[in-house]
């Protein structure tokens, strides 16, 4: 079974030169496993990686504490966002 308890039935297919398959082929096989595990579970930790690190949004505590304040007690609007608010409500 597949990472989250669900079987692999989905399909990749990827080009490789000889040279890569062997190579990925003989690894797999050092490692015990199929071609398809090896690289799964070498390419999937940096693919998450990689989708944390770009939609991911990390506050420091400073931000994270300016964050909550402006949440709890938002500013007034001012008269240019009243402005705009009530042309986006007229074009509707």
């Amino acid at each position: 079974m597949a990472a989250g308890g669900s079987a692999r039935a989905e399909r990749i297919e990827l080009r490789a030169t000889v040279e890569e398959k062997q190579l990925l082929t003989a690894a797999a096989t050092y490692e015990r496993t199929d071609v398809t595990t090896f690289v799964m579970r070498r390419v999937l930790p940096v693919a998450r990686e990689i989708v944390e690190r770009e939609e991911g949004m990390k506050l420091s505590e400073r931000d994270t504490q300016r964050v909550l304040e402006l949440l709890d007690n938002p500013p007034k609007p001012t008269p240019r966002l009243l402005k705009a608010a009530r042309a986006k409500l007229r074009a509707r």
